[in-house]
Formats: C-alpha cells, sequence, structure tokens
C-alpha cells in the first residue's frame, strides 16, 4: 500500500488505490455490528451486487469473524479476530464496512490501525427539504464537510477513578495533542477546502482548553501560508449554534475528536434523519472504514424501521474514495435520491403523503434502482462526480 506522502496530502480519500486489485475482484470486508447494524448492512451489500450488476466489477465480500470475547465485552471492544480480520483485509487492498457496535470498539479499531482522520460529508438531499425538524430554506444550498481528528484528545487521554465506600468519588480524564498530530489533520483539511471551495474553519475552545486551542490556531495559521484558505477559528459552542443556523456558511469544518464529534451529529439534524448520516475514516497507508454515523439503536434492533440510507451512502463512499469508482457512487446516490423522491420512506423520514416501508423493502428499492439506472457506457459518461466536489 502506498503512504499518504506518496500521494500528495488530500490524495487520502483514495487511499492510494483505484485499480483493480490481482486477484480481479475489489475486496469488501464486513463487520455487520449489532443492534440494527446486521440490517442496514445487509441492505446496504444488496445495493452492492446490483453495482457489481451495473459496472461490470467483480466485488468480494468477505465477513469477519464474531468478536470471541466474554459475554460482558462482547461487541463492545475490538477483538484479537477482528483485529487480525482487517490487518489481512487491509494488506490485500481491502476496505471495510462497518455496521454499527457499542462501547470503546471504534476507538479501539481506529487506534490499532491509525485511522486518524474522519470525513463526514453533510449534503441535504432535495427529496427531504420538508422533512425533519428544521425549515426547508435552513438547509438550501448546505454541503459541509466535517474533518474530525480521530485518533488523539479527550477520547484517548489517560483515566482513572477513585472509589470511597464502593461509590465513585473522584474521577480524572487527561488529553494532549502533539504539533505532528495537529498538522496531519489541518494538511489533510486544507487540501480539501482548495479542492472544494477554499474556505476552512477550525473549531477551538481557547477559554476552556486554552493550550490545546492555541497549539490548533498556531498551527492552522502557520500551515495556511502554504495553502492560502480562507481561514476562521470558531469557537465549538458558537459552531454548534451556527452549523444548524447559518449551515450554507461553511465549507471544510476541521476540530479535535470530541469536538468533531458532536458537531457531525449536530449537523445530522441538517439531513432529516441521524439515519441519513455516513462517514469514512482513513490512515496514512490507505487502510479505510466506512460506517453510518449513527448508533446501534438496540431499541430498533430486528423491527425491520431502521433507515438503511446512511450506511448505504458509506457504500458509495467507499466505491469512490477506496476502489477509485466515482461513477459507482454517483449512480448509487442518484438511486437514494430518486427512491426517496417518489415517496418511499421509513419512519424517521416519514412525510405527508409517502409510502411507509420498512429496511429491507427500501434496500430492495435502491438496489433495483441502481440496477436499472444506467449501462456502463452511460456511467463512464458522467464523468467523476464526487460528493467531495
Amino acid at each position: 500500500m502506498r503512504h499518504l506522502s506518496e500521494l500528495g496530502v488530500g490524495r487520502i480519500l483514495r487511499g492510494g488505490r483505484g485499480s483493480t486489485p490481482k486477484s480481479g475482484a475489489f475486496v469488501v470486508g464486513v463487520l455487520p455490528g449489532i443492534g440494527i447494524g446486521p440490517e442496514v448492512v445487509a441492505a446496504a451489500l444488496d445495493v452492492l451486487g446490483a453495482v457489481a450488476d451495473v459496472g461490470c466489477e467483480r466485488f468480494e465480500v468477505r465477513t469477519g469473524p464474531e468478536a470471541c470475547l466474554t459475554p460482558a465485552d462482547q461487541a463492545t471492544s475490538l477483538s484479537p479476530h477482528e483485529a487480525e480480520f482487517c490487518r489481512a483485509l487491509f494488506e490485500e487492498g481491502g476496505a471495510l464496512v462497518c455496521g454499527p457496535k457499542a462501547g470503546r470498539f471504534v476507538y479501539e479499531l481506529r487506534a490499532r490501525f491509525g485511522l486518524f482522520c474522519k470525513l463526514t460529508p453533510v449534503r441535504p438531499l432535495a427529496a427531504l427539504a420538508d422533512t425533519g425538524a428544521l425549515r426547508a430554506e435552513a438547509i438550501r444550498e448546505v454541503d459541509v464537510l466535517f474533518v474530525r481528528e480521530n485518533v488523539g484528545g479527550l477520547y484517548f487521554g489517560a483515566s482513572e477513578a477513585r472509589r470511597e465506600g464502593g461509590r465513585l468519588a473522584e474521577a480524572h480524564q487527561a488529553f494532549h495533542y502533539t504539533r505532528e498530530q495537529v498538522d496531519r489533520i489541518l494538511r489533510v483539511a486544507m487540501e480539501l477546502a482548495v479542492s472544494r471551495r477554499g474556505r476552512l474553519s477550525v473549531v477551538t475552545k481557547p477559554g476552556g482548553v486554552p493550550a490545546i486551542s492555541a497549539l490548533w490556531q498556531e498551527s492552522a495559521s502557520e500551515l495556511n501560508q502554504d495553502f492560502g484558505v480562507e481561514l476562521e477559528a470558531i469557537e465549538v459552542d458558537n459552531a454548534c449554534y451556527q452549523v444548524v443556523a447559518n449551515a450554507a456558511h461553511f465549507d471544510v469544518v476541521v476540530s479535535p475528536n470530541m469536538f468533531g464529534d458532536v458537531l457531525a451529529d449536530t449537523a445530522a439534524l441538517l439531513l432529516g434523519s441521524r439515519g441519513m448520516s455516513f462517514s469514512g475514516n482513513f490512515a496514512e497507508d490507505g487502510a479505510s472504514v466506512y460506517q453510518t454515523a449513527h448508533g446501534a439503536a438496540l431499541d430498533l434492533a430486528g423491527s425491520d424501521r431502521a433507515n438503511p440510507i446512511g450506511q448505504i451512502q458509506s457504500l458509495a463512499m467507499l466505491l469512490e474514495e477506496s476502489f477509485g469508482r466515482f461513477e459507482l457512487g454517483a449512480i448509487v446516490r442518484r438511486a437514494i435520491e430518486s427512491v426517496l423522491a417518489e415517496g418511499w420512506r421509513t419512519a424517521d423520514v416519514m412525510a405527508p403523503g409517502c409510502n411507509l416501508i420498512g429496511t429491507r423493502e427500501l434496500g430492495k428499492r435502491i438496489a433495483e434502482r441502481t440496477h436499472a439506472s444506467a449501462s456502463e457506457r452511460e456511467l463512464r459518461a458522467m464523468g467523476p462526480r464526487a460528493w467531495r466536489t
């Protein structure tokens, strides 16, 4: 696998790949997750089957092992078996589709494979303009890319707790950032801003975490001498407000780990439902993991009510950024928009006059529309219209 330094900063999104591996098939690893994970992942794999037919590509789907942990840790930690599965997958040039899990699993996965960059695109679909908590005018012309530092900060800081009389009496959670960590994620964000509309918002909190904020702001100012983007510093509380009240202001937003987590979840309001949100996680060596940006929703598990579109969107992102098949990602997104425009909805994005259907049926309809949407010749004529341009 090629390294980010060989590709040029920001080309991380393609992971150094884009051509069919020697085996003749693109390798897609799958960890279905828990809760609604297996249901939404199954819907995404149905769509992948349609993509294979339309694009005349071979996809080798490999499902990972069960966690094989003690019952108390099951599905909440990265097991040695899962880690080995991912290691072999990435070494072969494959990419991972990961359903939602719980506990420390995602943090351990990111740390183990150096997935330092998380990208969460937020581009509301026109078909859902009247769905959700926000008015249609609040989401018009919104196209934001959240870039989150993914392996440092508060979530990876040392913690300890002290008990007195069987009760927790005191708790400590420390965190820090190095200049290398901050420079690395800022370079990616700036390269992406240059490729988009040239604006970058750096999220900090000078009054609350002054030393960390100063490091991020100083690093951004110095690096921008080479990039020349329109740079702003914005405090995290104001950023959370503005991303709902004035989302069209933002282009690329970069932030420390916890700030990015909160911001991306807040921004899901713009999509009409968290079930629509998705993300990609990237390492310098090209390893990549694609997932929803929502949780396992254990209360919905097995009910056929979950929205699979976030997981299907993550699959489209995988096709584009790990395998370089931008035209295939484009037809998946186009199929999603078409099915929604016809009024087929799960309960979370239901609107008057629409048809309520379940997880399986919505995934099936998107797969069918994908299959029927275009011939390979027509797809190639569309060109590389990716979500990040």
